[in-house]
């Protein structure tokens, strides 16, 4: 294992070009570096975001809420360019003050409600229309149980895990088992829920499937970070068999392309009605 010859300051100092993916617009400071008002279509519901795992938890329940014929549920989709800093206009501070994506507004309440982190806006929804969340005591706490697991857990995977093994500036031994380590653990909880139930917090589809889907699903579908085999995810059995039943739900086929602009999937950089999935046969 290669040692590090880096000593912490006794303070720290922000160096901007301290390199990585995203070193353009991170910063120590929040609030908006420049002024730009949100577009606003015609429906209600104005869904702010791109289509990274925490995007499409969001088009994916409002795209299951429509074709569970919850008509109200309908949306505008505009797309949030985190590399470009689209997340530190003026307008989208307005609406999440961490200028973090996915971020919602509710014109259908007076004043609009804003709404940001995806777990909220979709208890928010579940709520709001009364699907996909359990009506039962337990199987409800089981549901909140699992949708604070993805919340909870996830920052390892994505900001640990993906973050060192794709977008560090170098690759650190030490970082990069550390963080594989804990999301074959990760994995292995999933697998052993999913061993004695059809979906995560039970036999009813939630909003806990759609929230741990396109993270848990996606990696082990080959789909993020390019890791399926570094991370031998064959081996976790129920947790493909349960990525694979979501994946061919048409709601998630439409919700999973909102807001994408990028890899081998469809792209449909906003959504405005159902009419805009047919050039895709969805």
């Amino acid at each position: 294992m290669s040692q590090s010859t880096y000593q912490p300051p006794k303070v720290w100092q922000w160096q901007q070009a301290n390199g990585g993916a995203f070193a353009n617009v991170n910063r120590p400071i929040a609030g908006a570096t420049h002024n730009k008002a949100l577009p606003k279509g015609e429906h209600a519901l104005q869904l702010y975001s791109l289509a990274t795992p925490n995007g499409v938890k969001v088009s994916i329940l409002l795209e299951e809420l429509l074709a569970a014929g919850f008509e109200q549920a309908d949306y505008d989709a505009w797309l949030v360019n985190i590399r470009e800093g689209d997340q530190f206009s003026s307008g989208f501070v307005d609406v999440n003050p961490n200028s973090k994506i996915p971020a919602l507004m509710d014109h259908s309440t007076t004043p609009p409600t804003r709404l940001f982190e995806s777990a909220s806006i979709m208890l928010y929804l579940a709520e709001k229309f009364q699907a996909f969340i359990p009506k039962d005591t337990s199987a409800r706490a089981q549901m909140f149980n699992w949708l604070f697991w993805q919340m909870g857990s996830t920052p390892f995977l994505g900001g640990g895990f993906g973050h060192f093994y794709v977008y560090a500036p170098e690759k650190i031994e030490y970082a990069i088992d550390r963080y594989a380590m804990e999301t074959k653990r990760q994995l292995d909880v999933l697998d052993k829920q999913l061993a004695n139930n059809q979906f995560i917090a039970g036999e009813e589809y939630t909003i806990a499937d759609m929230a741990i889907w396109p993270w848990y699903g996606a990696l082990v579908l080959g789909r993020l970070y390019d890791a399926a085999e570094f991370l031998s995810v064959d081996s976790y059995t129920h947790v493909r068999r349960w990525a694979e039943q979501i994946d061919a739900r048409p709601a998630v086929k439409r919700g999973y392309i909102v807001n994408r602009t990028f890899g081998s999937e469809p792209h449909l950089a906003e959504r405005h009605s159902q009419e805009d999935f047919k050039a895709f046969g969805l």
